[in-house]
Formats: C-alpha cells, structure tokens, sequence
C-alpha cells in the first residue's frame, strides 16, 4: 500500500515540474529590439573565388525547346549602317588645244624683262658694238647659251645691217622671226599616245628630286584625257610615301585607274604591272611616275635603266619625257645629260616658267639634247600644263 502512495506522489511531482517549465517558456519575454548606432554596420562583401574553388552545383531551371523560341517578326528597330562616302566627282578637263595661248599673260609677266630688254636695246639709234655685247649679255643671262646666243646675234646683226631695220614695229617682228628659228619649227612636240602596236602607248616620266614629276604625271593624264585618250597610271615611285597617294588622287579626279604596290616595293615590278594592266583595260597610254633620281647617284640611274629594260618586255617605251625646273637655269643642263645617258629622252617638260624671267633654257635644253620641249607647266594650277607653242612663247616674250 505505501509503495503505491509513494508511486503516486512521483508522478505528481514530475507532471509538477513539466508544467513548470511550459509555463515559464511561455512567460518568456522578448528583449527590446536595440537602438540605432550612429556607426554604420559593415557588411563584408562575398569572398571571391579561389583556384581550386569547387564550382557551384548547377540549378535545375526550366528550358525551351526549339519549338518554343520564337522567331523575330520583323518588327525590331533596324541597325543604322553608316553610309559610304560619295565617289568623288569626274572633272573634266579643259581642252589642251591653243592652253599655251590662254596662258599667255602669265608667261609674259616673268619673261617681260626678256622681251622689253632686247627690243630697247635694238631700237638705238646707234647700234655700236657695246649695244650687241649688251644684246648678247642680256640673251645669256636668260639661259639662252653660249652657242644659240652667238647665232641669235650674228642673224639679227646681219639682218639689221642689210635690210635697214629701224621702226619697233619692224624690229619687234624680226625679233620673233628669229628666235622661233631658233627654237625651231621642225620638232614634233605632240606627245606619242598611239602605240602602232594592239598594247598602249607607254610614256615613262623621269627627272631629278623636286623637280614636280608626280605632279607633272598628275597634269599630263588631265591633258590626254582633255584630248580624248584614255589613261592608266603606273605609281613606281615607292621611296617616297606620299606619291603614290599623291598620284592615285589625280587620277580619281579623271577616272584614271593607278596601279600600285606597297612602300618600298621594287619599282620596276609595278612599272611592268601597270603596263600589263593597261593592256588588259584596252587603255590607250600608260603613264609610269618614276621615283626622283639625283643625278650623282650611279647606282639609282643603274635602277632607272632597269624599270625601262623590264617595261619594254611588253613592247617599246613610246615617250621618255624628262621632267625639269625652269628655274635651275644651266644646271638642268647637267641633269640633262646624265639622264639622256641612262635612258634615251624624247621629250622636255619644263615647269615652274612662269616663275623665272631665265626662259631661255627651253633652247638651251633643247640645243643641248636635240630633243624638243614638249610640255611646260605655267603654275599650281590643275590644267597648267600645256603643250609648247613656239609662236605662242615667243609672242608672250615680246608682245604683240
């Protein structure tokens, strides 16, 4: 009996203290939340990965098939494409037909003191010796030369002395007579653009540094063009990095096509090129610019001889026009003659003549390689290129 009252009592008790503790759990209160620090908390950013670093599991997320990938419908916002630069505009060339003649003035305003000089002098009342050694003298300084300027002389001397020459009307006319004799009237100063063969003609340009080659090519091709020809130009001088570029835009400004090569390329390689793409084109001249050469310099002449040996494979070189500085006055000259013993010079293009009073040196150069002057640019001018015109020139030296 007492064993079960003391069972009993434990069970009282335990169920006593299980109620206990519920009860005081749920009396439990929650601690007020803190307040705000004015110190802000930091938060340390997610420790980047390592190497070695497992990847993370991948999640299994919902994918579409290819039936439920829409396609775009057209109605998308279309991209802006830049549009191309314009072609640049084909001019066209004035017609080179009597452009020496327009030039006129230009030409006489630096050749007046030529011109004025010797018909004062002629038109002493006395012409003693001093007076033709000043008449001599004032041919000399022009760049005549020694020899054309003695000839010149002995013929005006002569004339005067036996027809009586003494009215400025009369001496002026005189004046001119002789010196288109001098500057002669039997060349042929048309520029070779007929081949004779099926190929183009092939007019090779040379002359020293400075003297304005790729310029000058620049300008012929507007001539021919102006004249009805057409025209593929050959960039073979590769040493100096802008005259490719330079040539290319005077034959965009035409519609001439310029075949090139790259910097430093072997410039007979690409003279050989432009004459084979000539004849593919049907073109009816090709015109090779040619990297300026000093004329001391053996060994770049030795390579001028190699760009006209290696053009000629295709045929003939029609023109070899050497390309010189008015205003050098006799050391064109030297040039000249260098030049004529690398390649065999047809034709003269004198430039810058209208910015010497030195006009002579179109008869001295000519005396000295017997080759006529076929071209002389007058300015910066793009069509102040222009055939030579023996009577033109003339009468811009002394007026009409």
């Amino acid at each position: 009996m007492e064993i079960v009252i003391l069972v009993v009592v434990i069970a009282l008790v335990a169920v006593g203290l299980i109620s206990g503790l519920v009860v005081g759990s749920r009396k439990k209160k929650k601690l007020p939340p803190e307040a705000p620090s004015s110190t802000p908390t930091l938060t340390a950013p997610p420790a980047e990965p390592h190497v070695g670093d497992e990847a993370e599991a991948p999640r299994d997320e919902p994918r579409r098939t290819i039936e439920e990938v829409g396609l775009p419908d057209g109605t998308e916002t279309p991209v802006a494409v830049e549009a191309a630069p314009p072609a640049p505009a084909i001019e066209i060339p004035e017609p080179s037909a009597g452009r020496l003649i327009r030039l006129r003035a230009r030409l006489a305003r630096s050749q007046n003191s030529l011109g004025k000089g010797l018909l004062t002098l002629l038109s002493r009342e006395h012409l003693d010796e001093e007076t033709w050694e000043e008449i001599e003298e004032t041919l000399l300084i022009a760049d005549v030369g020694v020899a054309p300027t003695q000839e010149l002389v002995e013929r005006l001397r002569e004339r005067v002395r036996v027809l009586g020459t003494r009215t400025p009307e009369e001496l002026r006319a005189l004046l001119k007579e002789e010196l288109v004799h001098l500057l002669g009237t039997d060349f042929d100063r048309a520029v070779k653009t007929e081949s004779g063969l099926d190929t183009p003609a092939v007019v090779m340009v040379v002359g020293v540094n400075g003297t304005g080659k790729t310029t000058t090519t620049g300008k012929l091709a507007r001539v021919l063009i102006a004249d009805g020809r057409s025209v593929v130009l050959g960039a073979a001088d590769t040493f100096r990095a802008a005259a490719a570029d330079q040539l290319q835009t005077w034959g965009e400004r035409v519609g001439a096509r310029t075949v090139r090569g790259p910097e430093g390329g072997d410039p007979a390689s690409i003279a050989f090129d432009a004459v084979k793409e000539g004849i593919a084109e049907g073109a009816d001249v090709v015109l090779i610019d040619t990297a300026g050469r000093l004329h001391t310099k053996t060994g770049l002449m030795d390579e001028l001889g190699k760009v006209k040996r290696v053009v000629e494979k295709h045929g003939p070189l029609d023109e070899v026009l050497l390309v010189l500085d008015a205003t050098t006055g006799q050391n064109g000259l030297v040039q000249a003659r260098v030049f004529a013993e690398v390649v065999d010079i047809t034709g003269i293009v004198l430039t810058k003549l209208d910015g010497t009073a030195k006009g002579g040196i179109v008869i001295a150069v000519q005396r000295e390689l017997g080759v006529p002057v076929k071209l002389v640019g007058l300015g910066e001018g793009a069509d102040d290129l222009a055939p030579f015109e023996p009577e033109a020139f003339v009468t811009a030296l002394i007026g009409d």
